[in-house]
């Protein structure tokens, strides 16, 4: 087999598609040429790798798939192993608050030891950073850890986070309970997305009481909550982190009974020793934030 046909399905495969496959390339390469070199690869095969419209892979191109991904996928650690104390690269992938207030002291002191360390830096949350994960476009995640992971990926905890609810500095509930013992909770909800590990353990909480309180106003980062919060849109469900105040317009209610997240690392295969130093500053920031 053509081990550049090869390359090209691994690919399409890894991204669902021959156009988003063009996009991705690390090399400028057009549809067509992609397109044709598949075909070539098919008939070399003497079988059809996987269906265009819409894309799904074969029993064939699973298996064809998960002979050449791990090859593929580690190619850029690999890469970077064999580079030795030359040079280390890096692609971090983490939420804004993260990159603004606590990477820059990670990177500097990793760089005491990999003084020559290249760094890609990339804002997103949970479920952006776990795709691009999985697609290999970053190294390293930092965001809330979910129920399960991808297979190939590793993970390690690093702060558990109580839930709280947020309302106006002037609202007259005290607590929670107060809501839960309503017959309906008329207060819109401000949340994040459903597919975040926050809002699904508050629906989970919610679930074992048998209330229904669903998202009203959805919004895309935690600062965003406070602030529709402090402007009177309802009340919002978020985590609270430890050293970082409220917004003055906010208060929280505490949560009792609802299952607490977690924030973590994610990377795939090796972990190669410019990683394990990032993660080692991780967890002394961390217990630098939880003791200050």
């Amino acid at each position: 087999m053509n081990v550049h046909h090869l390359e090209l399905f691994y690919f399409v495969a890894r991204h669902g598609g021959i156009s988003e496959a063009a996009r991705k390339m690390t090399y400028s390469i057009q549809q067509p040429a992609i397109s044709g070199q598949i075909i070539q690869l098919e008939e070399h095969l003497g079988v059809t790798l996987f269906q265009r419209r819409p894309f799904q892979l074969t029993p064939e191109g699973t298996r064809l798939f998960a002979f050449v991904e791990p090859f593929f996928a580690n190619l850029h650690a690999v890469e970077l192993e064999l580079q030795g104390g030359a040079v280390h690269q890096i692609r971090i992938g983490a939420s804004s608050p993260i990159l603004r207030d606590h990477l820059p002291l990670l990177i500097r002191n990793v760089r005491k030891k990999f003084p020559q360390l290249r760094i890609t830096l990339r804002d997103g949350h949970q479920p952006d950073l776990e795709e691009w994960l999985a697609c290999n476009d970053i190294d390293l995640a930092i965001t809330l850890l979910g129920s399960s992971t991808l297979p190939g990926v590793n993970s390690v905890s690093l702060l558990k986070m109580p839930l709280v609810l947020l309302v106006e500095k002037s609202s007259p509930i005290k607590s929670a309970e107060e809501l839960w013992k309503r017959d309906k909770i008329s207060e819109p909800l401000v949340a994040l997305p459903s597919s975040d590990t926050i809002c699904k353990n508050f629906q989970a909480g919610l679930a074992r009481r048998k209330i229904d309180w669903f998202t009203s106003v959805e919004v895309g980062t935690l600062e965003l909550i406070e602030a529709y919060v402090a402007h009177g849109f309802g009340i919002g469900v978020t985590v609270k982190p430890p050293g970082l105040p409220l917004s003055p317009g906010v208060r929280a209610l505490t949560l009792e009974g609802f299952d607490p997240v977690e924030m973590g690392a994610l990377w795939r295969g090796k972990l190669l020793p410019v990683y394990k130093e990032f993660l080692a500053e991780m967890q002394r920031r961390v217990k630098q934030v939880i003791n200050s």
